[in-house]
């Protein structure tokens, strides 16, 4: 194969970390590192925690690169990536990939502690070899199973200042992981002709668009069900418990929505506002946690 002049390019090497999809994983993670302590947090110990799972998020989004680059070159959703295209090398993207975790796992290891350190190696193994090469290709389950790593994040982040893995900390992880059998099956309903066409056992392929779309449905109704847990708990407080009611019914619109128009432009639409629902649920977390109203204050 011959690989094109701007092999050296910052923006495919930019490509490889997915950066969106590693922006909302930080973005997450931060939330768990301010929700875990009162106050502001000591900067160098979240900011090293940032760097390290942000750098090991992006060292396993270059490992997936990496192991499905022949599949990606048939779908029309990843064919452009720069394996497919021949801007870069399979050598250079893997060598890439593990640089980054070998950082990430030095800065966790040795500037914020052992323990985040040894939870966010996980996680990428998790997500880059358990999940793309195993999961991804073995049972239409793959996403829910696989999505252990996804939701872990927050958890990192709780645990990157404090050390432990703290029971709302497992609420966050529980959002998430409730949260990504919706989000990704919206997804796989629109894509799932290309899925169908590289024999990857995506629910929508092997079950059919009706029983996925049931399946949102059901697991919509579960994660309003969990969002509620953080205010039952005493985790937080009013701001955040309307605003997860308030997205929760939204995001079940799209889901009875996809239930009655039965087309791939409402998939999409449900897939786009659940990133949007994901970002403002934690958004509220953040805020519900340094205004902490309740009814109390409210009326006193």
């Amino acid at each position: 194969m011959t690989y094109n002049n701007d092999i050296l390019s910052w923006k495919n090497y930019l490509e490889l970390c997915k950066p969106k999809v590693v922006a909302l994983i930080i973005f997450t993670a931060i939330v768990g590192m301010l929700l875990a302590v009162e106050g502001i947090p000591p900067l160098e110990p979240l900011l090293y925690a940032t760097i390290g799972i942000g750098l090991a998020a992006s060292s396993a989004a270059a490992i997936n690169h990496y192991i499905d680059r022949q599949s990606d070159a048939k779908m029309a959703r990843t064919k452009n990536r720069p394996l497919p295209q021949g801007n870069l090398s399979a050598k250079n993207v893997i060598v890439f990939a593990l640089i980054l975790g070998v950082i990430s796992m030095l800065i966790l290891g040795i500037l914020v502690n052992l323990l985040t350190a040894f939870l966010t190696l996980l996680s990428l193994i998790g997500y880059a070899i358990i999940y793309t090469v195993y999961l991804k290709r073995m049972t239409p389950q793959n996403i829910v199973i696989g999505g252990a790593a996804g939701a872990a994040p927050p958890v990192l982040g709780w645990c990157a200042m404090t050390g432990e893995v703290h029971p709302f900390s497992l609420l966050l992880f529980l959002i998430v992981f409730i949260w990504t059998p919706p989000h990704f099956w919206a997804l796989a309903i629109a894509r799932r002709k290309e899925y169908a066409k590289i024999a990857i056992p995506m629910l929508p392929v092997t079950h059919g668009v009706e029983f996925t779309r049931l399946q949102i449905l059901l697991y919509t109704i579960l994660l309003f069900l969990v969002t509620i847990l953080p205010y039952l708990t005493g985790m937080s407080h009013l701001i955040y418990l309307v605003t997860a009611v308030l997205l929760g019914f939204v995001f079940l619109y799209f889901a009875i929505l996809m239930m009655k128009r039965k087309d791939d432009k409402t998939a999409m639409q449900t897939f786009g506002f659940s990133i949007l629902y994901l970002m403002l649920m934690f958004a509220a977390l953040l805020i519900d946690h340094y205004i902490p109203l309740t009814i109390e204050s409210i009326l006193g």
